[in-house]
C-alpha cells in the first residue's frame, strides 16, 4: 500500500470505529432508562457514555468531511474513549459494558493514530 492508500484504509477504519462506538455508547446509555440496567450505572457513568458517543460522531463527521481539523477531535476522541473504557471495565462483568469497553479501546487507539498520523 502507498502512504496515501495507507492513510485512507486508517482512516476509513477510524471513522468505523467512531461510528461503532457512538452507537454502543448510546446502547448503553439507553439501558438505564430501560428496567435491564445494572444498578451501578450511575448518572455520571451515563453521562461518560454520552459524551462518549458524542464525540465520536463529531469525530468521525470531521474525518468524513476532510476537515483540517480532524487530528484535534480525534485527539479528544481518544481521551474521552479511553476513560470511557476505565469506567465500563469496572463493570465489565456485565457483557454490554464489558463490549461497550472493547469498542470504546480500539476507538480510542484508531484515533490516537489517527492524531499522530496527521499531527
Amino acid at each position: 500500500m502507498t502512504g496515501t492508500t495507507q492513510r485512507a484504509h486508517t482512516m476509513e477504519q477510524c471513522i468505523e470505529n467512531c461510528t461503532n462506538c457512538h452507537r454502543i455508547c448510546l446502547e448503553t446509555a439507553a439501558r438505564h432508562f430501560r428496567e435491564e440496567r445494572p444498578p451501578e450505572l450511575e448518572e455520571s457513568m451515563v453521562r461518560l457514555l454520552l459524551d462518549c458517543a458524542e464525540i465520536c460522531r463529531t469525530s468521525a463527521d470531521f474525518m468524513i468531511r476532510g476537515s483540517e481539523l480532524h487530528p484535534h477531535t480525534c485527539r479528544a476522541c481518544a481521551a474521552v474513549c479511553a476513560r470511557c473504557a476505565d469506567e465500563c471495565d469496572r463493570m465489565s462483568d456485565d457483557p454490554y459494558m464489558a463490549a461497550c469497553s472493547e469498542i470504546c479501546r480500539r476507538c480510542a487507539l484508531s484515533c490516537a493514530d489517527m492524531a499522530r498520523a496527521i499531527a
